[in-house]
């Protein structure tokens, strides 16, 4: 069923592309538009350039239906839509503040289409905290000559997860709806009546600061979890136990409790660090914040050293299977991915580096040099000295160890994902090294 509002998904990134492709498999009218030419020809043509699980089925249709359209002509984009998603992040400089040069590009390209009417425009990536003020500020003073637009800002922080955006979408755990004004509440209301789920109502600034706040909650919560494991390492425990009791604890919850290689991705890291520069601002000392990326940067490296312990201190000359390199499943994505890390690190001491990945292979070639592509992880384990999981996929835990095991001779196994039980991996005749668990032995070695 066709609705009346029509919007614009200013952004051509997984957030963007998610938010206008739902929105038009809602009914919506939908132009999404951007300043890069060559992704929006491809986006046009129903070539999604990354992979989303479901995406690319509902881009293709809605573009049949005529419901979606991509342009890079931003401006008009605008001029025809009563709501507008933001969708350019501010990624942070090197000190920690938000690059906004690309927020005040789009800026300017979408002035020109703000002339007359009322104009919503909704912040949906993550600016930084303080950004709806700001937003207006700059907008209403890139306005053309003449023009009578009411322009209003909102905030509706997604909660999506990479490999699982399109479900979550439809299926959030909770709407927040930041607005300062009854016109932009109405209408916020109007576009997500057709999504069941509690909804929280707030100013625009306490929305903002939920979305940062939540990602550094969570950031932290895996940093604890990987802290703990150490421990459980050092003593004999069963981290996976230990989180199962953490988590059966109605205040903490089992959700972000596994322990690895930690956080990764661009939306965990960026907004602990937004949030830390935010606090420094106003002359806090966040410390918590610097110790939950301390501890997540150490993850990367206190692998490499667990792989170079387990080839028995020297990694020269070693051959090392990677098993996934998206730093989650279900995703192509590479940003602060920590199999570039731990890939650059043992290629720095010596290691020949073979990988296999289902998706995120094309992205990663970007990312990575030297490395040998296989295209199954049989083929990576061929000639392997030992074999690194670094991305739980789900393939690798329905591995065939009879299949595996004619593949190779390697019987040397170190998983940041604790994909297996340890006894399992000892009965099939493995040396199993996992995360926050004792070393399993073959059993003919006990």
């Amino acid at each position: 069923m066709k609705n009346s509002l029509k919007l614009a998904v200013l952004g051509s990134g997984y957030v963007a592309n998610v938010t206008g492709a739902c929105f038009a498999s809602m009914g919506f009218k939908v132009t999404c538009a951007g300043l890069e030419s060559d992704r929006m020809e491809s986006l046009q043509k129903g070539e999604v350039p990354f992979f989303e699980e479901g995406l690319e089925a509902i881009v293709k249709s809605e573009l049949a239906n005529g419901m979606l359209t991509y342009t890079t002509d931003v401006a008009a984009a605008c001029k025809e839509a009563n709501v507008i998603f933001l969708s350019i992040s501010a990624p942070p400089l090197p000190d920690g503040q938000p690059d906004l040069g690309p927020i005040n590009q789009i800026l300017k390209a979408m002035a020109p289409g703000f002339e007359t009417g009322y104009k919503l425009v909704v912040q949906r990536s993550n600016l930084p905290v303080e950004s709806g003020a700001w937003l207006k500020s700059e907008l209403v003073k890139l306005l053309p000559e003449g023009s009578t637009c009411e322009v209003d800002i909102a905030a509706v922080p997604q909660f999506l997860r990479e490999g699982q955006s399109v479900h979550d979408f439809f299926n959030p755990d909770r709407l927040i709806i930041g607005t300062n004004t009854q016109k932009a509440k109405d209408l916020l209301l109007e576009l997500y009546s057709g999504i069941s789920a509690p909804m929280l109502m707030t100013d625009v600034i306490t929305a903002e600061l939920i979305k940062h706040a939540t990602n550094a909650y969570l950031a932290m919560k895996i940093s604890f979890i990987n802290s703990i494991a150490q421990i459980s390492e050092k003593v004999g425990s069963d981290i996976g136990l230990v989180a199962k009791g953490l988590g059966m604890d109605k205040r903490i919850s089992p959700h972000f409790l596994n322990a690895g290689l930690g956080y990764g991705g661009i939306f965990l890291p960026r907004d602990v660090i937004s949030l830390g520069h935010l606090a420094t601002k106003y002359h806090m000392s966040f410390d918590l914040l610097k110790a939950t990326e301390t501890v997540n940067r150490y993850q990367r490296i206190r692998f490499i050293e667990r792989i170079s312990e387990a080839c028995g201190g020297q990694l020269a000359g070693k051959t090392i299977a990677i098993w996934g390199l998206a730093y989650r499943p279900n995703t192509d994505d590479m940003r602060d991915c920590p199999s570039t890390q731990i890939i650059w690190g043992l290629q720095n001491r010596g290691a020949t580096i073979r990988a296999y990945d289902p998706i995120a292979m094309g992205a990663a070639k970007e990312k990575v040099r030297r490395v040998k592509f296989a295209s199954s992880i049989y083929e990576a384990a061929e000639g392997a000295d030992v074999i690194a999981i670094l991305t739980e996929w789900p393939e690798f835990a329905q591995l065939n160890f009879s299949q595996l095991k004619e593949a190779t001779t390697c019987r040397l196994v170190v998983d940041g994902r604790n994909l297996f039980a340890p006894v399992r991996m000892a009965e099939q005749g493995f040396t199993y090294h996992s995360v926050g668990r004792a070393v399993a032995l073959p059993n003919q070695q006990k």
